[in-house]
């Protein structure tokens, strides 16, 4: 399924394809705790950017190879290249315009990162 989607001005545009019942991560590591981001892991050629590249800004922490890119005008965070997977693409799935309708939730316990990423490596691989 393609799935469109944008940041909450609409200056970040983007499509995904992801499974209907796509297993939806709900990470409790600090900074996806406080911006409430559930996660879609894709590959990246599963992943198209359709508008607002110039209207982006990145954001980096820790180990520095997750980039966490953000609206430079709405501040939301649609998308990012996530350090378990940065062969891929980590969509936020309520910035899609209609989530898949069978998505699965899955608790993640991202305050032990190092011990659980390894769960999230196949995710980024294509089907």
């Amino acid at each position: 399924m393609l799935y469109q989607g944008s940041c909450h001005c609409g200056e970040v545009t983007f499509e995904v394809e992801a499974e209907e019942d796509a297993e939806i991560e709900n990470c409790n590591c600090s900074i996806c705790a406080m911006s409430g981001y559930l996660h879609l892991i894709v590959p990246k050629n599963n992943f198209k950017l359709l508008t607002g590249e110039s209207n982006l800004s990145t954001y980096t922490f820790n180990s520095g190879v997750a980039q966490h890119y953000f609206c430079k005008t709405c501040g939301i965070k649609p998308f990012y290249i996530p350090r378990s997977n940065p062969d891929g693409v980590d969509v936020n799935i309520n910035c899609i315009d209609e989530p898949p309708a069978k998505m699965r939730i899955v608790d993640f316990d991202g305050r032990n990162w190092e011990q659980n990423a390894h769960t999230l490596a196949h995710k980024s691989k294509p089907s």
